[in-house]
């Protein structure tokens, strides 16, 4: 389609077809209407042109057939783009189970990314080919856009929440990344590259220069932010177990309850008097402030790795050999 087409960036993604196609669907729609409506004046303008003074034209009093006709054609192509985009739509916010998971913050003016395993990149972004990649979004200052022309990808970064958006690159290369949302003087610098590799390739460039799991770094910072002292793991602390607390649902005070996924753990972090857990005191401090958002998703990421997955082992760590090591007792 590049050659032909030089306007349209290369398909590069599983969703890249299926956007083109619908695309050029409603350009084709609009484009025969817009012809029709033209011709149609034009035609009728010239064959029912007055042609004296005294010649009027004939009463028209209605047309029951034409009326239901361009009611009911034009209810039948609406609903044709509406059933093939919300198929688009619903396929492409719905990542697979199995997605690679990246997490990625906007700062003025740049891209920050880290990978499950640690690897960190700024204005770069390192992926395999053939294997969706689901990406979950913040913002640190104002609200970003993340864009990938190739993979007709582009989803809105906002500051204190989390967006995710996922693609599956078919095409090894190298492709353009854009904030499409104006974020200030530096906007048009906000720019970067993803790099689409071999699976082979790419394990070989993830496996060098880490220094440990998003999990394990956020396992250091809770211990160096003293979160031990009130969160045992074996809930005998003055603040709730964290321990298969990722995906279960919450009590709170006044009897209302909330499912502890990433949005609850961050605002417990930030904010920790917006929900009290029911049987426990408002005695948390915030540490908006004392924690980057990139700390925010480590921690998470740690919380998270409590809860274990089905037919998966607990997780290790000085912090979770330390529970299960009280719990026994």
């Amino acid at each position: 389609m590049q050659t032909s087409l030089p306007l349209f960036p290369v398909e590069a993604s599983t969703i890249a077809p299926r956007v083109d196609h619908l695309l050029f669907f409603l350009l084709a729609v609009s484009a025969f209407f817009t012809a029709g409506i033209f011709l149609s004046i034009f035609y009728f303008a010239i064959k029912y042109r007055r042609r004296s003074e005294s010649e009027l034209p004939a009463p028209v009093h209605g047309g029951i057939p034409l009326e239901i006709t361009w009611t009911i054609i034009p209810f039948g192509i609406t609903m044709v783009m509406f059933v093939w985009g919300a198929s688009v739509f619903f396929r492409q916010s719905r990542p697979p189970d199995n997605a690679h998971q990246i997490f990625v913050v906007a700062k003025r003016w740049m891209w920050k990314m880290q990978h499950m395993e640690g690897q960190r990149e700024i204005d770069e972004l390192h992926i395999p080919v053939g294997e969706p990649v689901k990406l979950t979004m913040t913002s640190q200052d104002v609200i970003h856009s993340f864009f990938v022309p190739a993979f007709r990808t582009k989803a809105d970064v906002l500051p204190g929440r989390y967006t995710t958006t996922w693609f599956q690159p078919t095409k090894v290369g190298k492709y353009h990344l854009f904030c499409a949302q104006y974020c200030g003087t530096k906007h048009s610098a906000m720019i970067g590259w993803i790099y689409v590799m071999e699976p082979r390739d790419y394990q070989a460039w993830l496996s060098g220069g880490t220094t440990g799991s998003m999990a394990s770094t956020g396992e250091k910072l809770f211990e160096d932010l003293a979160c031990a002292n009130c969160h045992h793991l074996d809930g005998s602390g003055r603040c709730p177990n964290l321990r298969n607390l990722y995906g279960s649902v919450v009590q709170l005070t006044g009897g209302a309850t909330v499912r502890a996924d990433d949005a609850y753990i961050r605002e417990s972090i930030l904010y920790p008097s917006a929900k009290i857990v029911a049987g426990y005191q408002p005695i948390m401090p915030t540490f908006q402030g004392l924690v980057t958002e990139e700390g925010v998703l480590q921690l998470i990421q740690y919380i998270k790795s409590l809860t274990p997955k089905p037919n998966e082992q607990p997780p290790g760590g000085k912090a979770a050999a330390a529970g299960q090591k009280a719990a026994k007792k």
